[in-house]
């Protein structure tokens, strides 16, 4: 209210300075009736400058622009114009509208069917005075909603955290003063003054500029700064060509600059990103999918036991009331409450085994998803908070399947390559050929001369030691802690040098003259005279091959300098070709006493080099059935090369343009996109079509990268994967995922958890549904067939804890095997409870039906059941289940091969079990409550000699598998 007040006031005295500034002289007080009149106008005025696009902007001359901002360029704009446009345009700032409450989008999380199916379960053991079943369920309830409403809750900050790549200060002409404001103040028609370091505030239309280059990777995804004009541009094309125009967010690498602000906020480059997020939903991940069709079949399954339980007993004459009471009782014994609470626990500590390795993933279910990946597009919180988000995330609708991830899209800069320009080849004036190992500004690596592998150091190779040198001395970037300050190129040549020992040599030549590089010469000169020596002046030359060369008339032989003939020159010529078409940036350096009479030296080739560890995980990926795609704002030959070098695609590379993906249809395009390994040319709206196109055709897609033009495409992917270190705030919000040391390496640790997850949730279902199943089916088969009820309900109580407590959870942390990765990504639409799976169940109920109801029949005397009946049949099923859960360790291994004391927990959570299930017979107060009598050793013997059975069948039929059905096993699941 204050602050509404406040500014009202302002704007008034504001007003009344800038009226009376142009009233007549001569005028007495102003005439009330013309001052209003006044005032109006300038209002309406004011109100009417709008934002001006990009393409318009770079097309105005000055004056255009100052007529068209309502601005004077010299002076800037007065407080009453801010408050009016502010006014119409608001801050430069994002807003974030949260339309649904917080208590709507907790109650949301009630819609899952598998949380609807519990909360009936809980009723009916309320109905039927079964207070502890109705408790335990309500509390899983509770814990597997609030998890999932946390995660919801949390992934959405994405779009609040854009605001963090908006510089807070800045440098703005007001009223014919340079004030220090903060960014969100601005409006358009303000003008900015910009120096090395800063982060432009708003879009800018340029109107002067020294030297100015600016850092736009985070947009275009070119590694190399872009030279900035302030000269009018008579067409306007894509994003990256115009160079009088500098966009909110980039950062200033060199030089200076004054822009007039075009766009603030939403109005912004920067805010057309902002608004593909928010129209961008994060899609369902294929676990979601898997656990709500899992819902669906136990609700139909338990609906079906209700109506046959019902029809069975209406036949045989029985109370319909009493039937249905029964049939309900059975179908909440067959649900298995505890399955929620375990997904959420493997998953959970799936994630805390990954944030060890580095990679830190905000929503846990997102690892599983990885195993599925069809297709994977190459582009730090605390542990604690990790674990609580990662243990929130579990349970959500959207949990991915496991395993699902078949194809990673990648951007390059930055998450393929380190975003570090590094020379990688030397080629000096007389023939000698030289590469350079090591990637970045740390100056680790050697040179290597060709073909005899000789490490090279100073000028142990004169014409190799020319060559640096001048590269060191034309050069005005600075190295420091491992980052350049500078033209990551010069930055380049510095690390150069630091390799050859010869990063001090620039020291000894006092610089007296810099011509500096211009997009139009395409060349940078320096002119220097050697320190305490009286000697002449020599001139260092770098820049394009075809301008240095215009400038040499002598070539460098071993130190001497001889005549340059055309022939050279032809040769030099198609050797610079021969690197350019590998994809490196190349330059020629000259020195000598005059521009005009310079001694050529070579040819340097400069690329932003695949980070360590990519090869071999693109081509594992690969071996494993993902399919990796490179999208790049670079140009073909530089993403070619990049390609080639890191085995994209086992090297059969097709490429396609950003200019061809806009001329195809949704349909041409999810035809052609899974054939194309290479997108280059690529804008923010190139990525999030191919990564819908993708997803059209059935992919289950990974995207990984660093720039805020990755953040949408990062969002919208199955899979969103950034960078720790060098991804900005806004990707590393909008992705599930984090690397945090920039390795995409990891993603393979990411993808083996999360097929690893699967398996174990897989064992964990298979163990718990045939434990389910077979109590289900003992008590049904006694209620049809009139027998005697096998177990007392304390009995079952105690199988259920076994079934839903230590023994099964103790299976979703099984370590990951070895082989896992090598297994192939399993396809999205299966489920869970695949045929296989399903009739392993079957297979291990059957067995341990057939064994208790064996003991049963074995033990009931004529005369009725006794204490020794129960507890023979009691023990006989709980043996049953802990060797059932011990073959339930893996699916496809055995025993030996996975080994007995791998899973330390699952050996104590049995033995504890096995314990436990002695105590109940033997101890006296225990054996009043479960009405059991002390068994004997032989006793003891038999049961477990005919429970094992479950164990040595379940073997037998992997080891037929493995020797039958091999090669059919490893094209599917695993483990």
């Amino acid at each position: 209210m204050g602050e509404g007040r406040l500014g009202k006031l302002l704007q008034k005295r504001a007003l009344l300075r800038f009226v009376q500034k142009y009233q007549p002289l001569g005028s007495g007080e102003p005439e009330e009736e013309p001052h209003e009149e006044c005032e109006l106008k300038i209002i309406e005025q004011e109100k009417e400058v709008a934002v001006l696009p990009p393409k318009d902007a770079c097309k105005c001359h000055k004056e255009d622009l100052a007529r068209a901002l309502r601005v004077d360029l010299q002076t800037g704009l007065s407080e009453f114009s801010v408050l009016q446009r502010r006014s119409k345009h608001g801050w430069n700032e994002f807003s974030v509208e949260n339309t649904e409450p917080i208590w709507k989008k907790y109650l949301d999380q009630f819609k899952n069917p598998l949380i609807l199916l519990l909360l009936a379960s809980a009723l009916v053991s309320v109905i039927t005075k079964e207070y502890e079943d109705a408790a335990s369920i309500t509390m899983a309830v509770l814990i597997v909603v609030t998890v999932a409403f946390i995660q919801e809750y949390r992934s959405e900050k994405s779009l609040e955290e854009l605001h963090k790549l908006v510089p807070p200060e800045c440098n703005c002409l007001r009223e014919g003063k340079l004030q220090h404001l903060l960014a969100r103040e601005l409006v358009p028609g303000d003008i900015i003054y910009l120096s090395v370091g800063d982060r432009v505030p708003a879009d800018l239309r340029l109107i002067e500029v020294t030297d100015l280059l600016v850092d736009e990777s985070s947009f275009t995804g070119e590694a190399e700064p872009c030279n900035k004009t302030d000269g009018v541009l008579l067409e306007a094309g894509d994003i990256t060509t115009l160079s009088n125009v500098v966009f909110m967010g980039t950062l200033v690498r060199y030089g200076k600059g004054k822009g007039v602000v075009i766009g603030t906020g939403e109005n912004s480059q920067f805010g057309e990103v902002f608004k593909m997020m928010q129209a961008e939903e994060t899609p369902k991940t294929p676990l979601q999918k898997s656990m709500d069709r899992l819902g669906k079949q136990l609700t139909l399954f338990s609906f079906g036991i209700i109506g046959l339980i019902m029809l069975l007993g209406w036949l045989q004459g029985k109370h319909l009331l009493s039937m249905f009471t029964i049939g309900v009782s059975l179908a909440v014994a067959a649900i298995p409450e505890g399955l929620p609470i375990v997904v959420t626990v493997t998953l959970v500590l799936g994630v805390l085994r990954m944030a060890k390795k580095k990679v830190i993933v905000k929503k846990l279910p997102i690892v599983e998803t990885l195993v599925s990946t069809t297709s994977v597009k190459l582009a730090l919180p605390l542990l604690n908070l990790i674990a609580g988000l990662c243990y929130l995330s579990v349970l959500t609708p959207s949990t991915p399947a496991p395993g699902c991830c078949n194809v990673i899209c990648s951007d390059k800069t930055g998450t393929l390559t380190a975003n570090e320009m590094t020379v990688t080849r030397l080629v000096t004036s007389d023939g000698c050929q030289a590469e350079v190992s090591g990637v970045g500004y740390n100056g680790e690596g050697n040179v290597y001369l060709l073909p005899s592998k000789e490490i090279l150091k100073e000028f142990s190779n004169i014409s190799v030691g020319k060559l640096v040198e001048a590269g060191c001395v034309v050069n005005n970037a600075v190295i420091r802690k491992n980052s350049v300050i500078g033209q990551p190129t010069e930055g380049a040549l510095i690390a150069l040098a630091m390799k050859m020992e010869l990063a001090d040599i620039k020291d000894i030549y006092l610089r007296k003259k810099e011509i500096p590089f211009s997009s139009e010469q395409k060349w940078m000169a320096v002119k220097c005279t050697l320190k305490n020596q009286d000697q002449e002046d020599i001139y260092f030359m770098k820049g394009a091959f075809e301008e240095v060369i215009q400038h040499c008339t002598l070539y460098n032989s071993g130190g001497i300098s001889l005549s340059l003939t055309p022939q050279q020159k032809a040769l030099y010529q198609q050797e610079e070709k021969r690197m350019g078409s590998s994809g490196l940036r190349v330059l020629a350096l000259a020195s000598g006493p005059e521009l005009g009479k310079l001694t050529f030296l070579g040819l340097v080739g400069i690329i932003d080099p695949p980070r360590a560890g990519v090869r071999e995980a693109v081509q594992v990926l690969f071996e494993s059935g993902v399919s990796v795609k490179m999208i790049t704002g670079d140009a073909l030959e530089t993403a070619v090369a990049i390609g080639q070098n890191i085995g994209l695609c086992n090297g059969k590379l097709k490429a396609m343009s950003g200019e061809e993906l806009d001329q195809l249809t949704e349909a041409e395009l999810s035809s052609t996109v899974q054939n194309v390994s290479i997108f280059f040319r690529t804008s923010p709206k190139h990525k999030l079509k191919i990564i819908k196109a993708l997803q059209r055709a059935g992919a289950v897609v990974s995207m990984t990268g660093d720039g805020v033009n990755d953040a949408v495409a990062l969002k919208s992917a199955d899979i969103g994967i950034a960078m720790g270190q060098a991804g900005t705030d806004v990707s590393k919000e909008a992705a599930n995922m984090i690397l945090v040391d920039d390795d995409f390496s990891k993603v393979m640790n990411a993808i083996e958890e999360g097929k690893g997850i699967f398996y174990n949730i897989k064992n964990f279902v298979r163990f718990q549904l045939s434990t389910s199943i077979s109590a289900l089916s003992l008590i049904t088969l006694s209620t049809v067939l009139n027998l005697p009820n096998p177990l007392n309900a304390m009995q079952i109580l105690w199988i259920n804890i076994i079934m839903d407590g230590p023994p099964a959870q103790s299976l979703g942390v099984e370590p990951v095997d070895r082989d896992t990765i090598k297994q192939p990504p399993r396809c999205i639409t299966d489920t869970i409870l695949s045929k296989s799976l399903i009739l392993k169940i079957f297979m291990s109920a059957l067995i341990i039906i057939s064994g208790t109801l064996f003991v049963f029949w074995k033990e009931n005397p004529k005369g009725g059941i006794t204490p020794r009946t129960t507890t023979m049949t009691f023990t006989c099923f709980v043996f049953f289940d802990l060797f059932n859960a011990l073959t339930c360790r893996s699916q496809t291994k055995l025993i030996f091969e996975i080994g007995f004391f791998r899973n330390r927990m699952f050996l104590y959570s049995v033995l504890g079990s096995f314990l436990g299930q002695l105590a109940v017979i033997y101890i006296p107060p225990l054996q009043k409550i479960f009405q059991t009598e002390n068994l004997g050793v032989l006793d003891l013997l038999f049961l477990t000699g005919l429970a094992s059975s479950v164990f040595v069948v379940s073997e037998l039929v992997k080891l037929c598998e493995k020797r039958c059905c091999h090669p059919k096993h490893t094209k599917g699941s695993h483990n």
